[in-house]
C-alpha cells in the first residue's frame, strides 16, 4: 500500500495544504512523462493545476501552473477525446487564465473555454454533478454581453447546475453574483444564506469551506 506521501490522490484530498497539492502535481507529472498515455495522470495533473493556479502566492507561479494544466488537459483530451475529464479542466485553467490576467486574456480565450465547456455538456450532461452548466453559468456572466455574455443564460445554466447538485456553494454563489447583477439583491441574499447553510461535500470541502467565506463576506456586503 502506498503510503500519504506517494500517493498522488491522497495528497490532492488534503490540497488545502499547499506543499501537498504541490506534491500531487509532481508524482502525477511523473507517472505522465514515465507514460505519455496515461489518461488519468494527465487530467488529474490539469485539475491539481487548477488548484495551484487559484492559491500559488506568486503571480508567476499561478500562471505557470494554469498553461500547465491547459497543456495536461490537451494531452488527455489526445489520449481519449469522448471522456469529458480533460475538456473540462482544459477549460476551468483558461477560465482563471481569462479572469485573472485582463481582457486580452479573457478574449484569447472566451471563444475555446465556451466550446470546451459545450463539448462536456454533449458527452455527459451530469458530469461532476452539473460542472459545465456550472462553468457556463459562469462564462455567460463575466463575459461582455458584445461578445456573448448574458446574464438571462448565466441564470438559466447555473440553475441547472443545481438540479444535478441542490448543495452546490459554487453554484449557489454564482448565482447570487448574477442576481446582483442585475439588481436582484433579495434574491440573490438568499443564494448566498443558501451557501452558508449547505453542507461540507466530502469531495469538495476545501472549495466550500472558501464559498462559504466569499458568501459570508459578500452577504455583509449585500445587506449594508
Amino acid at each position: 500500500m502506498a503510503s500519504a506521501q506517494t500517493d498522488p490522490d491522497a495528497l490532492y484530498r488534503n490540497r488545502a495544504t499547499l506543499a501537498d497539492a504541490r506534491g500531487a502535481a509532481a508524482l502525477w507529472e511523473a507517472q505522465l512523462k514515465a507514460d505519455p498515455r496515461n489518461f488519468d495522470a494527465a487530467w488529474k495533473l490539469a485539475r491539481v493545476t487548477y488548484w495551484l493556479g487559484n492559491h500559488e502566492p506568486a503571480s508567476d507561479a499561478k500562471r505557470v501552473a494554469l498553461e500547465r494544466g491547459i497543456e495536461a488537459g490537451q494531452q488527455a483530451v489526445a489520449l481519449q477525446s469522448a471522456r469529458p475529464e480533460g475538456h473540462f479542466w482544459i477549460a476551468a485553467n483558461m477560465g482563471t487564465l481569462a479572469e485573472a490576467y485582463g481582457l486580452r486574456q479573457g478574449l484569447k480565450y472566451r471563444g475555446k473555454i465556451k466550446e470546451e465547456l459545450e463539448t462536456v455538456l454533449r458527452l455527459d450532461p451530469g458530469f461532476m454533478r452539473g460542472s459545465a452548466d456550472r462553468a457556463l453559468g459562469r462564462w455567460y456572466n463575466r463575459v461582455p454581453g458584445l461578445f456573448g455574455g448574458s446574464n438571462k443564460k448565466s441564470e438559466e445554466h447555473l440553475r441547472k447546475s443545481l438540479t444535478y447538485d441542490p448543495n452546490s456553494t459554487v453554484s449557489h454563489f454564482f448565482l447570487a453574483q448574477t442576481l446582483l447583477d442585475q439588481d436582484r439583491n433579495a434574491e440573490a441574499i438568499e443564494e448566498l444564506k443558501k451557501v452558508l447553510a449547505a453542507p461540507y461535500d466530502a469531495d469538495w470541502e476545501p472549495e466550500d469551506r472558501e464559498y462559504k467565506q466569499k458568501a459570508s463576506d459578500l452577504l455583509s456586503k449585500t445587506r449594508r
